[in-house]
């Protein structure tokens, strides 16, 4: 065939017409409900359903447990839709039915496999079928208690426990109103465990709330809420109210439907199930096989506005909304066009008057509705940027986020463009009141972000006030660093003319000095080594082998030492010129940058383990070397040394120690030598993100040839005919030791090793700089006069923070090595009354779990 014929014949294929089968066109049906209308669609859809001959029940349940699952907002129209199907003529098998026993199977099939969200949106689904009469009260009841004997298993996770109590609690919101009347102490029962659990986590909800509070161990519900507490109060205002409340919180399309004949129909009645227990995985210092498992906390969502314009999350109507946008948000994390439109039309899978109508909508008669008529663009956006920022890290990326906004902003901009602008400004005022030091960093990278997909453009002059706060007070750091970011994102030039004039004088220290670049100390013909840093960069450009450079930089260092008088370090000199000059060579893009590294790694290796000084502190040149030729871009320090880390050139020790040491300078207008900043944080968190990321990478090579070497011996055994246990034992022993696997395990074991020194340098490293510390910048009194802080207050205070984030972050990993790291690097504390040292023990021992 022809290239021409080939061609046309592709195209005819790609053209042809998909041809769906009945069942896949119903199976569509089901999942479109409500594009226009659902509640004129139902009984529609309903005749489409019978029209299919003979039914296909597994296809259908399918469709309904997809629906369920991944378009949660629309499950009380589901039920709807399988309360019409259950109406069936006489002595015929109801078709509802059916597919409800099908579906029961799926939801088997969630609670084996522990798929958390999946069984939590069938109980919603089971919850509405109960209040449509399909479904016995008696065994919903029996389900959601089944989910609460989680909660007393010994020793139960937090993410397990906080998972089961929502499916128990969000089963019996909805169909509280019934089962309050018919197992009134059941439902007292469910909420009591709740309660019960929900008083152990006291601590660790210090510890992650969003307004950091050192000064006071006491939780505050002040501009923000946390998830179980909400959920209780919730539970608690329907409580209250005999649970009449549920019926006006959740659309009940069924409601308005014929009763049925209770004395000819039997409901459904859900068989019992026992949630499978948790997999226990045991890791202890010398490391096992087992991942470390990511500690989960409380979830803590940041209030923005007041009740009349978002919903009170404390209350069933509020607590309602806000479950449906988080599971919109988290299940179209695939597609931010998507989520953007749901969210939008969200409004028509509510009870009607629960959003205040569009402009421009044509008036409809409602009654009005208590506690409702909120702004639909303000409670989505406060939701998303609620998930955003739940620490110590949020479910999505940060980008997911930051783009389901821009994609909200481009579909409505008359109205979600306004929220946006309020949620900004809350924000801001909540920096200087205590906003936690990594949510005021995601903060300015939205800010960033979303600056830069609408021309940069906002209103800076009504923060021209705060330019006579000190320095170092929060408000003043956002600035600085959204520009640096928003500079990252265009240019320096475009960036500063956004600026009204007072914020562009260099001097306010509001923008940078100048435009980020590399600084080559060596550029300047005034240098007295100008001349051997040029020498040695025309070899660079030459692209001479790493021999021939390292031939050179030997006989430049007996130029140098012979050039000086005898008091300046020669071997440092000689690395500053080199690392500097390989840097100069790679700073046009990432590419040169990664080629001349790789170039000249056998270079690299010699410096670091040249001089007679030791690598110690040949490591610390070349990180100096590189934090000099790169301060007026911290992002590329951060790059560069993630890069000396890859090439294993330093360690990830190393960083960390040289971050605490040489991390700040004294003449550093913005920093402090007893503070870390932002860049120092992302610094520390590259060295431990790398030295973890080695332990899994071992950890799972090692268990992979574990795993095959046991096979072989397996094998072995068998074709040797070793019937009796002992026998094959013995035999196994005799096997030949595998060198794969022995340098596995020497590998992993000396990764290990590292990861713990790393942690535990780190730990030493904030308490160098917060023991002792001045005590009044964490007592109520000095919090409370925090206007009149100067810069050393700040800055200790935002040591703190990291301090805080980092106990939070890597609190997994610090449990694993609790011990050695208590008796070690506590061991200098044990006994101190000192109030810095009782608060830095005190988190420490939150996050490990042993508070």
């Amino acid at each position: 065939m022809s290239y021409r014929g080939r061609r046309r014949y592709r195209d005819d294929y790609d053209r042809r017409e998909i041809i769906e089968s009945p069942q896949d066109k119903l199976k569509s049906a089901i999942f479109k409900l409500g594009e226009v209308d659902p509640v004129e669609e139902l009984p529609h859809l309903e005749k489409q359903i019978r029209a299919l001959v003979p039914p296909a029940i597994s296809s259908l349940s399918e469709a309904f447990r997809i629906g369920v699952t991944e378009q949660p907002y629309k499950i009380p129209y589901y039920a709807a839709l399988l309360r019409l199907l259950h109406e069936q003529p006489d002595g015929e098998p109801s078709l509802g039915r059916q597919i409800l026993e099908d579906i029961w199977k799926g939801f088997q099939t969630y609670v084996d496999q522990l798929a958390w969200r999946e069984t939590r949106f069938c109980i919603h689904f089971f919850a509405h079928l109960t209040l449509a009469n399909l479904v016995s009260i008696d065994s919903l009841v029996g389900l959601l208690q089944s989910l609460t004997a989680v909660l007393d298993e010994f020793g139960v996770s937090h993410g397990r426990a906080k998972r089961a109590a929502l499916c128990a609690a969000e089963g019996l919101m909805i169909a509280g109103s019934v089962i309050k009347t018919n197992h009134a102490s059941n439902a007292t029962d469910i909420v009591n465990a709740i309660v019960a659990f929900n008083e152990t986590t006291t601590s660790a909800k210090w510890i992650v709330h969003p307004m950091m509070s050192l000064p006071s161990t006491s939780v505050t519900t002040d501009n923000a809420d946390e998830l179980l507490d909400i959920l209780l109060a919730s539970l608690g205002a329907l409580e209250k109210s005999g649970y009449a409340e549920s019926l006006t919180s959740f659309p009940r399309p069924y409601a308005d439907f014929p009763a049925l004949d209770l004395e000819s129909f039997t409901p459904f009645s859900l068989p019992s199930v026992l949630v499978p227990p948790e997999v226990i995985e045991l890791e202890n210092e010398m490391g096992d096989d087992a991942p470390i498992k990511k500690e989960e906390w409380p979830e803590y969502f940041i209030r923005l506005f007041e009740n009349d314009v978002s919903p009170d999350f404390n209350t069933p109507k509020g607590y309602a909304v806000r479950t449906d946008l988080v599971s919109i948000l988290d299940i179209f994390e695939v597609n931010r066009k998507e989520c953007a439109r749901i969210l939008l039309e969200y409004p028509k899978w509510m009870l009607p008057g629960t959003f205040k109508p569009k402009p421009g909508a044509p008036v409809v008669d409602i009654e009005p509705v208590p506690g409702r008529g909120w702004q639909l663009e303000s409670t989505i956006i406060e939701t998303i940027l609620g998930a955003f920022f739940i620490l110590p890290e949020s479910s999505q990326k940060s980008i997911y986020y930051m783009s389901v906004i821009t994609e909200l902003c481009k579909l409505s901009p008359s109205t979600v463009g306004p929220a946006v602008g309020k949620s900004i400004r809350k924000l801001y005022g909540y920096l200087s009141d205590g906003l936690d030091l990594d949510i005021a960093r995601r903060f300015s990278e939205w800010f960033a972000v979303h600056m830069s997909n609408f021309g940069f453009q906002w209103v800076w002059k009504e923060w021209l006030p705060d330019l006579a706060l000190v320095i170092q007070n929060p408000r003043r750091a956002f600035m600085r660093r959204a520009l640096e970011y928003e500079i990252r994102l265009a240019y320096y030039e475009r960036i500063a003319k956004t600026l009204p004039e007072p914020m562009q004088d260099p001097e306010v220290y509001v923008v940078p000095k100048q435009a980020p670049g590399p600084s080559f100390e060596f550029d300047d013909p005034i240098n007295p080594h100008h001349d051997n840093a040029q020498s040695v960069l025309n070899l660079f450009r030459g692209r001479a082998n790493a021999e021939d450079v390292i031939s050179h930089l030997d006989a430049l260092r007996s130029a140098v030492e012979t050039s000086e008088d005898g008091h300046v370090n020669t071997d440092s000199i000689v690395r500053t010129i080199a690392i500097q000059s390989l840097l100069h060579i790679g700073s046009r893009s990432f590419s040169h940058l990664l080629n001349a590294i790789e170039r000249y790694l056998p270079l690299l290796r010699h410096i670091v383990n040249s001089g007679a000084t030791g690598n110690v502190e040949a490591k610390t040149d070349v990180m100096n070397a590189v934090a000099r030729f790169w301060k007026y871009n911290s992002q590329m320090v951060v790059i560069v040394f993630d890069k000396l880390m890859q090439y294993q050139i330093v360690d990830p020790t190393d960083v960390v120690a040289w971050t605490f040491q040489h991390g700040r300078t004294e003449d550093d207008v913005l920093g402090s030598p007893s503070a870390l900043g932002v860049l120092q944080w992302d610094l520390l968190k590259g060295a431990l993100d790398k030295g973890n990321g080695r332990v899994s990478i071992a950890r799972k090579k090692l268990t992979v040839l574990r795993k095959e070497d046991d096979d072989t011996r397996a094998r072995a055994i068998a074709e040797d005919g070793a019937s009796m246990e002992v026998d094959a034992e013995a035999k196994k022993n005799e096997m030949p030791e595998n060198p794969a696997l022995t340098s596995a395990i020497k590998a992993f074991s000396t990764l290990t090793k590292e990861q713990k020194s790393v942690l535990s340098r780190t730990l030493e490293g904030f308490m160098s700089y917060l023991v002792p510390s001045s005590p009044d910048v964490i007592t109520e009194k000095a919090w409370h006069n925090r206007a009149n802080w100067g810069k050393e207050e700040w800055n200790t205070w935002e040591t703190w923070g990291w301090y805080r984030h980092f106990c939070r972050v890597y609190s997994p990993y610090l449990r694993t090595f609790s011990t050695t790291l208590s008796t070690v690097s506590f061991a200098r504390l044990e006994g101190s009354t000192d109030p810095a040292a009782v608060l830095v023990q005190k988190v420490f021992n939150v996050a490990v779990g042993q508070e």
